[in-house]
């Protein structure tokens, strides 16, 4: 069976741009949100603001997980049927998209309504522990698109 080059780039830069987005919004946006006292210029939000930004800013990265999820979903189910089946490879698959699923559905939209009812909402014990449940799914995603994307691309070059 002849093997469509442009699909399988595509997937190889759509997983890579995931991880990418991934890493600069948990290292890179996130720091300098929640930290703007450390900014040459003088810009103060309190954290209750830079929550609600970082909110903002995660709610709409979730288009691009629901996306994700959908695109690696219909990827590998595709390549399970032409037989190119691999353990790890089904293992990567199905944490990303259910971690962006998670994220998506459950953490962002809980976390956003729980920034809707106030201050006093975001100090709660339930918001810190869903806030740290939707930290450890976003590492866990990043992992698994850096497993999905380098054996991906070890068996496309076997093949």
């Amino acid at each position: 069976m002849k093997r469509n080059i442009y699909i399988d780039f595509s997937y190889l830069l759509v997983v890579g741009m995931s991880l990418g987005a991934v890493l600069v919004l948990g290292i890179v946006v996130a720091a300098v949100v929640f930290n703007t006292g450390k900014l040459p210029v003088e810009i103060l939000i309190d954290r209750y603001n830079a929550g609600i930004i970082m909110g903002e800013i995660f709610h709409r990265f979730s288009y691009w997980a629901y996306f994700l999820a959908t695109f690696v979903g219909l990827y590998e189910a595709y390549m399970y049927k032409t037989g190119q089946r691999d353990a790890i490879v089904f293992a990567a698959a199905v944490t990303v998209s259910f971690s962006a699923l998670m994220f998506s559905a459950v953490y962002s939209p809980k976390i956003l309504e729980m920034q809707a009812q106030g201050g006093e909402a975001t100090t709660s014990d339930t918001f810190e522990n869903l806030h740290y449940a939707s930290e450890l799914d976003f590492k866990i995603l990043a992992v698994a698109l850096v497993v999905l994307f380098v054996r991906r691309l070890m068996l496309l070059r076997i093949s």
